[in-house]
């Protein structure tokens, strides 16, 4: 029998959760928008050399998020959550007294590494917290990630330019270490056996997993569906300028893209408790594709708009709804290591597939969008096909559907 959450802390390791989050998300999501100017200007480097900071930052995200994954299992959550917070302080510490842009890239590193840190045991407590609304509360704590950075970004900006970049620095470091690490002592998971684990889905280890075709369908599916959203971060503005939009308009486009990405973590999330996982995961990606390949037909900046905001839909969608399908198919018990396993194809692989090759087609055929958008377009619609071939290892072998595949009772 499913046993209830205690409601009290339950919620109360959930808003931690968002709470804990919520800093990092906003130094990896708003404050490169607000510190590089200032790095470009005291480097005398240009925008190139800025935006290499993602790859350090997602080059750390691959290498680490399995090793954190297996690090839980050890220390748990609220170390590595505390661990987090201090990293992520101490980065921005670097950023404040950095001589060149060697330590930028260590910041982003060093922010990506803390990614890891936050991310794996605030998604693990929270979903074993609420067994029967797992999409939700991985959906919230998503949210807070992506979020964050939509009210932390003027927060920088108007630092910035009271105390100046390095007050700025310091100040984000200090609050980030005091908020987030009062908030990591209350990110705390079940005790005993996790609620509504279910004693149909054993828990396989991360070497068990890796010999199960549900791994490598979802490992597939991170490095395609990832490389179509992250490569949304840069080409929308450039959709916009290839059809004369006006710069306003331009931006736009990614304005949609990322409230569409932000929202769509608590709303899919809730949706794919109601209606599957996999069900909700092939909707949103077979949307994306249809978008991508509607792209280069769109003349008006409101129909390009809405086709961004339904990429930046399957980008939420991916990251929400991925982590309790996970955890269903693999079961709680190694579920930051089978996680951190999956998500090395988005660490490794998706900026490469994504940024890097679709702005190299753009180049090599001069600007050729249906191209570009035509083999995007193809990442989002055969990672639709592949979700639904996942099925638990067990499950998988009698035929069943997976767990979280049907409809779930209230």
């Amino acid at each position: 029998m499913e046993r209830k959450p205690e409601t009290g802390t339950a919620a109360r390791t959930l808003a931690a959760s968002c709470v804990a989050i919520a800093g990092n998300g906003a130094v990896v999501f708003g404050y490169p928008g607000i510190a590089s100017p200032y790095w470009q200007a005291s480097f005398g480097v240009g925008r190139g050399a800025v935006g290499a900071t993602l790859f350090f930052m997602l080059g750390a995200i691959g290498l680490l998020m399995y090793p954190v994954g297996r690090w839980q299992e050890r220390l748990g959550t609220r170390r590595l959550v505390f661990a987090g917070q201090a990293l992520t302080a101490g980065a921005l510490v670097l950023a404040a007294f950095a001589p060149s842009m060697a330590a930028i890239y260590l910041w982003a590193f060093a922010v990506g590494a803390a990614s890891c840190f936050v991310y794996i045991p605030t998604q693990t407590a929270a979903q074993l917290w609420w067994p029967r609304r797992r999409g939700l509360a991985s959906g919230v704590v998503n949210l807070a990630f992506a979020g964050s950075a939509a009210v932390m970004a003027p927060a920088f900006r108007a630092m910035t330019e009271a105390l100046g970049y390095r007050a700025m620095n310091l100040v984000t470091a200090g609050a980030i270490l005091v908020v987030g690490g009062v908030s990591a002592a209350f990110v705390v998971r079940p005790a005993g056996a996790p609620a509504g684990s279910g004693p149909e889905v054993p828990s396989l280890t991360a070497r068990q997993s890796l010999g199960t075709r549900a791994l490598w369908l979802l490992w597939a599916v991170w490095a395609m569906q990832g490389a179509a959203g992250i490569a949304m971060v840069t080409l929308a503005t450039t959709v916009g300028r290839l059809k004369g939009f006006t710069p306003d308009r331009a931006v736009a486009l990614l304005v949609a893209f990322g409230a569409a990405n932000g929202v769509s973590r608590i709303a899919m999330g809730a949706l794919s408790d109601a209606v599957g996982r996999q069900v909700t995961l092939c909707a949103a990606f077979a949307a994306a594709g249809a978008a991508y390949l509607a792209l280069p037909l769109a003349h008006t900046p409101a129909t390009a708009a809405a086709l961004t905001a339904l990429v930046g839909v399957a980008f939420g969608t991916l990251f929400a709804v991925s982590a309790p399908l996970i955890l269903e198919c693999f079961g709680p018990a190694h579920f930051g290591a089978v996680f951190g396993l999956v998500f090395t194809a988005y660490g490794f692989v998706a900026g490469i597939l994504g940024p890097w090759l679709s702005g190299h087609l753009l180049d090599v055929s001069d600007g050729n969008l249906a191209l570009v958008c035509g083999y995007l377009g193809a990442l989002c619609l055969a990672s639709s096909g592949l979700v639904l071939g996942v099925r638990p290892p067990g499950a998988a072998a009698a035929g069943k559907p997976a767990k979280g595949s049907a409809r779930r009772p209230a």
